[in-house]
């Protein structure tokens, strides 16, 4: 009998996992239970593949396991809500939950984002957690990006703010659905953005064609005054006229003198 890291004394795997979901775990390292259970590799191995067999425990990364409550057994795994802070100290990465999934957290998503989606500081290839897909999206400024400790249900994860997210969806435009889908999930998360935490994030993102087309945007479905304070930003350091579309032809569009953008794309946004 071993004694497993939470005091539990655990004669198997299969008890290590029960002990675990028990203190609210839903997530375990290889090494973690190799040294809880005091077994060898072999034994362990044996002792994994049976239960990812009965669907008790999920093998998401190399070593990293998810472990898979009765109620979620057909699904195949929890929300990664669940067990993504775990994932990504595992990782050894820094993160946070972004773009649509941040918005949905903050009530501005009209439907489920198909994806999870995270943001982090270098390529990381999705993963498959039962029914749920998570991808990873690259931010070179990533440890410079606002972000708040949202509480879950296993713990807490790190999340973008609104301001951080606003930002993020003209920087991520085709996986946030398109420049109207962009818009409609503004027009519903601009209620929690305040002017001088945009102009925070801004500047924090380091590149200004972003948060030109988000001011340009956000006046465009009347939310205009909480870009105030980045549209005097935006004055001050002159940037280059930004399309509002990147890719798509600028030629004799007209121009936003505020934002310095280029309308190269009507858009519609959804209330």
């Amino acid at each position: 009998m071993t004694i497993g890291n939470n005091g539990f004394r655990a004669n198997s795997l299969a008890e290590y996992v029960d002990s675990l979901q028990s203190t609210g775990r839903y997530a375990f390292s290889r090494n973690e239970a190799l040294q809880a259970l005091g077994a060898n590799s072999s034994a362990f191995k044996k002792a994994a593949a049976r239960l990812v067999a009965k669907r008790r425990i999920l093998a998401l990364r190399r070593g990293f396991y998810v472990i898979v409550p009765i109620e979620y057994r057909a699904a195949g795994a929890p929300p990664p809500s669940w067990f993504i802070d775990e994932l990504m100290r595992h990782l050894g990465r820094p993160y946070y939950v972004g773009l649509l999934s941040a918005a949905a957290l903050y009530g501005a998503a009209h439907q489920q984002p198909q994806e999870f989606q995270v943001v982090t500081e270098v390529p990381q290839r999705p993963l498959v957690a039962g029914r749920a897909r998570i991808r990873f999206y690259v931010k070179k400024r990533h440890a410079r990006a606002l972000t708040a400790n949202v509480r879950t249900e296993t713990g807490s994860m790190l999340v973008s703010t609104p301001e951080t997210t606003a930002i993020d969806l003209l920087r991520n435009v085709s996986a946030a659905g398109g420049l109207g889908n962009v818009a409609t999930v503004l027009h519903a998360l601009a209620e929690r953005i305040e002017a001088k935490r945009l102009l925070e994030a801004a500047q924090a993102d380091g590149e200004t064609a972003y948060s030109q087309r988000l001011g340009y945007i956000l006046e465009r479905i009347g939310a205009g005054d909480r870009a105030t304070a980045l549209a005097r930003w935006i004055e001050k350091g002159r940037p280059r006229n930004a399309p509002l579309r990147p890719g798509t032809a600028i030629r004799g569009r007209p121009v936003d003198r505020r934002f310095r953008i280029i309308v190269n794309e009507d858009i519609e946004a959804e209330g």
